[in-house]
């Protein structure tokens, strides 16, 4: 039987390729009794450890460390956990080395986590470092504190066999017992070649930089192999295998580790969280005494939470909740099944009522099926972070963390990583990138069956037949450690003794392992969620206090807005979270929705499967179709969506009404219904039908609804989950029907960087009647701002516009209390350490500068001459300023030639993506009266209608048909937008060579929307 005692697997970031789905067969293959994980951290020791027992084979749970021997020099040391003891001592360890910036830990520490760990020294490795004299004192004191539980263990490496004796005599000299080892970094010989390029990656260094590697005896030894190399020191092989089958941990993953919140003496979680409760209630529903219902459903809900052990939990929240109120950090209504507890909306967790939606309790917390709470919250993105510093702070950094996230090498990563160490120039990568599919999930293999051009490319030089067959080894392997975007843990014991940690962002640290290990070990996870429709609300808020001097508060907005209603049913819905899409709008059209629950509806039915039913609800609703109920009893459920089953309570409901199935039952019956399997669906139908019998119903109707049960588990939607974010949804629609100019100023902040959405935002803006001001040197902010019932174009959106000018200009502003009067003015005032042409430039093109009252070609042509007056005086206040001037005169602008119109709009273009002034389009519109459509208008056609249009074009693509016959796709755009133009090779052949960029087309053809896209068929095309 053999054993491995120095295997690294691929977890261990690009440090090592093995797989565990590969090793786990190897070692069937070769009989292995026993085998240890001996990562530089504790990465992957969860799967590799429940992957081993599965297997029968015996794993031992290891750490490579670094141990400090000098500032600069370091011992490396094997350490395996003998005992449970030792396991939680090895978390400990891996967490105190992962927090030091030098990834090493001094000896007074090792030693006083050491009991229950064996110490394995590799001295023949890192250039027999071991060896050296100075390194003896560190071993007397290992073997001094740990006298049973230190083993030599050598290798033999060809670089290595001359050292060999002199780490017998070492053991020899110490009485230390010696253990065979080898450790193991790639799968086979043939994989070396793929481990040096994981090596360069990792490092950053080419190969052809790189430094020859030592390693290439590094791969998994067969048991032939081990018994070879070890003929002659078989006792050192049953030393390592007693070594190994010695250490006998458990981990138990059956443990729940629930925070405790604090409470004042003589009070209880459970007392505590009971109060909260009701006096939450009371406020919320401004009800002294709570109505019957209300007074049922709270003592249910709080008794399962008490019973579940969950009170501090629901307490730990409300208390976070209660810090982001404070502190003015927006917060989402709820997400998911949270937003189903009367509890949660009690203690101002949630914002939506569950009775108001009839929204099950059972949904979110089931008492015939313990899991644990999962109340995820939405938060201002901008301000997210400080919510889990409150929480690091009150409960102690040692007792909070974030969760670790691995990023893989995806199928392009890959290719490009491996083609960037093999030295390719730029433009193979460039073609790289254009030969693999953008499609998320896509692997090389696929890439390379479905592309001939990739295979032509691959096949046609031996180098990169090398780099393909590379990519394809690290394709998939563990690249780089994150921050998981949501994920908290909270720990009524020291992080440290349940799950190792390492050092985070922000003071704040991060667990090594994620997030389904984090719970699979049994600590509590709370997703502390960004979402930017959350900040684009706040800033809506902001804006609208500023110009209106009125206070929204998003509980309390009308939810039965006739404008908000208007604009929905018209599928007015761009920058409206949720109900952006082009199929969301026509569901809407469709729909035309006049109550609230309508757009929970939408919100729930648009999905792969269930948007089928959107038109039967929509005929339903407007009564072109008569409402059939599947039995007349589940009238009250189905009610509210015309006999459409949409959401997973009403199937819990129907399970309630007609089998007579308890809540919890029925939401088991969902889950099960779900999976589609078998003999599960048998038993549920079973189970239904005698319910059902026993309730008086006849069996052919209890067939029937089950069915339809059945029919339905996949498309129901979380109603719960649906309510909430519908609340997000009308906000927004609310604010834009109401408050169009702070909602488009928002907006434009939000998209600023993307010039396209930029461009769609402002022609939809100005289609609303709005203004937007031109960006000017004295009134433009960061931001894009309402002025006047108008949009003041912003600074940020100028590209070559940096950020620490744009500070200096607004501290400026701030500190003259009097605008810029010519660019000499502000020259003098910004100083030539901020006045120069890189900076102006831009700001001049985009007209920033037009309020001085000169023409943009005189203001280009003045920039050097403003920068020497900013030389000459010196700032010191105005009164040196206006001294200058008495003395030399004021300084002339470089008067030139106008600038002309097409240049002037192109330098628009330049500096910020798009035309501000106006489309070049919009000048000769009028010539054309022919015309029949714009981009604007094209949403509103049906398909194949014949269109006439004018634009300008944005780009083309030219390609050969099959026949060899040339065609063209070209993307036009007129002042509302582009649309994409396929022509065809006979017109095609009219115009071959003429078309070109920002050149005016005048075009007919025939419009469809296909792939979510408008395009024109086109039939005659003329270059103007």
């Amino acid at each position: 039987m053999t054993v491995y005692p120095q295997v690294r697997t691929s977890a261990d970031l690009l440090k090592s390729t093995i797989r565990i789905e590969e090793l786990i067969p190897f070692l069937h293959q070769q009989k292995a009794k026993s085998c240890a994980i001996v990562n530089t951290k504790l990465y992957g020791l969860l799967p590799f450890w429940f992957e081993m027992k599965r297997a029968g084979i015996h794993p031992v749970v290891g750490l490579t460390i670094q141990l400090e021997l000098t500032e600069d020099q370091s011992l490396p040391l094997v350490l395996y956990a003998k005992t449970n003891e030792g396991y939680r001592n090895l978390l400990k360890i891996s967490s105190s080395i992962s927090i030091r910036p030098e990834q090493t830990i001094p000896l007074r520490w090792l030693l006083a986590y050491g009991k229950g760990i064996a110490f394995m020294i590799p001295v023949l490795e890192q250039q027999a470092i071991w060896l050296q004299q100075d390194a003896e004192s560190l071993l007397k004191e290992i073997m001094k504190a740990y006298p049973h539980e230190v083993y030599i263990g050598i290798s033999r490496l060809s670089d290595t066999a001359d050292l060999e004796s002199s780490a017998v005599q070492l053991a020899e000299k110490n009485a230390l017992p010696i253990v065979a080892t080898h450790e193991s970094l790639f799968f086979n010989e043939e994989d070396f070649f793929a481990y040096e390029v994981a090596q360069a990656i990792h490092t950053g260094v080419k190969l052809s930089d790189a430094v020859k590697s030592n390693k290439q005896g590094n791969h998994l030894l067969t048991a032939e192999q081990w018994q070879q190399k070890f003929h002659d020191q078989k006792q050192w092989l049953i030393q390592m295998e007693m070594l190994l089958l010695s250490c006998q941990i458990e981990i138990n993953t059956n443990n729940v580790y629930m925070p405790k919140f604090p409470v004042g003496e003589g009070e209880t979680a459970e007392s505590l969280l009971q109060q909260q409760v009701v006096n939450g209630l009371q406020r919320r529903l401004n009800m002294p005494t709570l109505p019957t219902h209300y007074v049922e459903r709270v003592n249910y809900e709080l008794h399962v939470i008490q019973s579940m052990g969950y009170s501090d939990y629901f307490l730990i929240v409300a208390d976070f909740m209660r810090f982001a109120r404070e502190s003015q950090i927006l917060t989402g209504p709820g997400r998911g099944s949270s937003a189903s507890s009367l509890v949660a909306f009690a203690l101002e967790i949630t914002q939506v009522d569950p009775l108001q939606y009839d929204l099950l309790f059972e949904r979110f917390l089931n008492p015939e099926r313990i899991t644990l709470p999962d109340i995820d919250i939405d938060f201002l993105d901008t301000r997210r972070h400080e919510v889990i510093q409150y929480v690091a702070k009150k409960y102690g950094k040692q007792y909070v963390a974030q969760i670790i996230t691995f990023g893989t090498l995806s199928a392009k990563a890959v290719a490009r990583d491996v083609a960037r160490m093999f030295n390719f120039e730029s433009e193979a990568l460039e073609m790289i990138s254009k030969l693999i599919p953008n499609k998320h999930g896509i692997t090389l293999k696929e890439a390379y069956a479905m592309s001939e051009n990739l295979r032509a490319w691959v096949t046609a030089e031996p180098i990169r037949q090398k780099w393909f067959q590379t990519s394809l080894r690290l394709e998939g392997l563990p690249r780089n450690a994150s921050t998981h975007a949501a994920g908290v843990v909270l720990s009524p014991v020291p992080l440290v003794d349940v799950v190792p940690i390492e050092e985070g962002h922000d003071g704040i640290f991060l667990t090594q392992w994620p997030m389904q290990e984090v719970e699979q070990n049994g600590l509590l996870k709370i997703d502390f969620l960004g979402l930017r429709n959350l900040t684009i609300l706040e800033q809506i808020r902001k804006s609208i206090q500023f110009t209106h001097n009125t206070q929204i508060n998003f509980n309390q907005i009308p939810f039965n807005d006739e404008e908000t209603f208007e604009l929905l049913q018209n599928g007015d819905t761009n920058g409206i979270f949720q109900l952006e899409s082009d199929g969301m709008k026509n569901a809407l059209r469709e729909i035309k929705p006049t109550h609230f629950l309508d757009i929970v509806a939408v919100n729930a039915l648009y999905r792969p499967g269930p948007m089928e039913f959107i038109p039967m609800y929509a005929r339903r609703k407007h009564k072109k179709e008569q409402v059939i109920m599947p039995h007349p009893h589940l009238t009250p459920i189905l009610e509210e969506t015309y006999g459409v089953i949409i959401y997973q309570e009403q199937i819990m409901r129907i399970a309630n009404v007609m089998a007579g199935f308890s809540f919890g039952q029925a939401d088991l019956l969902r889950r099960a219904v779900s999976k589609k399997k078998r003999d599960v669906l048998e038993q549920q139908r079973a189970s239904f039908v005698k319910g059902a019998l026993s309730k008086g119903y006849t069996q052919q109707a209890a067939e029937e609804v089950y069915a339809l049960i059945v029919r339905f588990a996949d498309y129901g939607f979380p109603k719960s989950h649906a309510v909430a974010y519908s609340v997000i949804s009308y906000q927004m629609a609310y604010l834009k029907a109401n408050y169009p100019v702070n909602f488009y100023a928002a907006l434009l902040t939000n998209a600023t960087g993307n010039p396209e959405k930029l461009a769609q935002t402002i022609m939809e803006a100005k289609a609303r009647g709005i203004e937007i001001l031109p960006p000017s040197v004295n009134r433009s902010m960061r931001h894009f701002k309402v002025e006047s019932g108008k949009i003041r174009f912003s600074l940020s959106a100028i590209k070559g516009v940096p950020q620490p000018f744009m500070q200096k200009l607004l501290i400026a502003r701030e500190e003259r209390q009097k605008p810029f009067d010519s660019i000499f003015d502000l020259a003098v005032t910004l100083t030539t350490a901020n006045f120069n042409r890189k900076i102006i430039e831009p700001l001049i093109k985009a007209g920033a500068l037009d309020e001085f009252g000169k023409d943009r070609a005189t203001l280009l042509a003045t920039i050097e001459g403003a920068q020497k007056q900013a030389d000459f005086v010196r700032p010191g206040g105005d009164d040196l300023f206006e001294g200058a001037l008495l003395a030399f005169g004021k300084p002339k602008y470089s008067e030139t030639s106008p600038m002309p119109e097409k240049i002037k709009l192109q330098f628009e273009k330049d500096v910020l993506g798009f035309y501000l002034s106006d489309h070049p389009i919009v000048k000769i519109r009028s010539h054309f009266p022919e015309v029949t459509a714009t981009v604007q208008t094209l949403a509103q056609l049906k398909d194949n209608t014949f269109v006439k249009m004018i634009g300008q074009v944005r780009e083309m693509r030219q390609l050969r048909t099959k026949r060899g016959e040339l065609m063209a796709f070209v993307q036009m755009e007129d002042e509302f937008g582009a649309v994409s133009l396929t022509v065809f090779p006979k017109e095609y052949e009219q115009v071959v060579g003429k078309i070109r960029e920002e050149g005016l087309l005048y075009i007919e053809g025939f419009y469809e929307h296909r792939f979510n896209k408008q395009q024109i068929k086109v039939k005659q095309i003329i270059i103007k």
